[in-house]
């Protein structure tokens, strides 16, 4: 946060502090040396640091920024990348499950898991973390790709009063079939960009359902399947692209607009203005 990524650095920039700043970090008159900064910053709980730090930049975003209008809805994106240049005592790379707020582009929480394969199982913790930073989590979506198409996650979001919005890959065949299947040639289009740039040309066409069957959809708590194609020319070549995706609010609260690229369900700052606060 200071600029400094060693602790070299992070000695050098409490030199260069006023006596004032010095004596709010409780070090008065002597600054510690080198070595003394890195004992104390071993020490510390890097869960507990994190969710201060998250809450300290969330307070400050909601005081310096505009007041969110009611219509829109708080849109939290998770995803998981593996650290660079940062590895643990047995070599280990470090792989963090984050939690994105898209009003604010802000990480709010963030857990630790052992690999990628783990960001399952650290999905409920991280929903823990958020709730904790947040106060409650009813109402906001959770945007998670095809990894956490999983129908614990389905429950323990829903659990909390929150919503889920997921991509259906292969890691779910049953639903990725149903979804394929729907009748998307008699569905009406409910939202189309198309943007160019760079020699390409890209048009984006996002269809949704709310199926009436007996069964529903085939995944806890969905009430609505949703299709976006993406069509690219470059250099006179074409492709197409599809991508299923099951949300759990009604379409009262998020008609297709809501998964179009550019919007808070692809991680820009803000909900779609369909969304309902409710």
């Amino acid at each position: 946060m200071g600029g400094a990524s060693s602790f070299a650095a992070i000695t050098d920039w409490l030199q260069d502090l006023d006596e004032h700043a010095r004596t709010r970090l409780g070090f008065g008159d002597v600054v510690p040396a080198g070595t003394t900064m890195w004992r104390l910053l071993i020490r510390l709980d890097p869960a507990l640091l994190a969710t201060v730090l998250a809450g300290w930049l969330h307070t400050r975003a909601h005081q310096s920024g505009p007041p969110m209008p009611h219509r829109y809805r708080r849109v939290i994106a998770v995803d998981g990348k593996t650290l660079r240049g940062a590895r643990l005592g047995s070599s280990r790379q470090v792989h963090l499950l984050s939690a994105l707020d898209t009003a604010t582009g802000i990480v709010i929480a963030q857990v630790t898991v052992d690999t990628k394969s783990n960001e399952i199982t650290s999905f409920a913790p991280l929903l823990d973390a958020v709730e904790k930073v947040l106060g409650t989590l009813a109402g906001v979506l959770f945007i998670a790709d095809a990894l956490h198409t999983q129908t614990g996650h389905a429950d323990e979001v829903t659990a909390r009063r929150a919503h889920l919005l997921v991509q259906v890959k292969g890691n779910q065949p049953t639903l990725f079939k149903q979804l394929k299947r729907l009748p998307w040639a008699q569905i009406p289009v409910g939202d189309r960009t198309r943007d160019h740039g760079h020699g390409r040309r890209e048009t984006r066409t996002v269809k949704a359902v709310t199926v009436q069957t007996p069964g529903g959809i085939g995944f806890p708590h969905a009430k609505q399947a949703a299709r976006i194609t993406r069509t690219r020319i470059a250099a006179g070549k074409t492709s197409r692209e599809t991508a299923y995706l099951t949300v759990s609010l009604p379409a009262g609260q998020a008609l297709p607009a809501i998964c179009r690229p550019g919007s808070a369900a692809t991680g820009t700052s803000r909900t779609s203005s369909t969304m309902s606060a409710t």
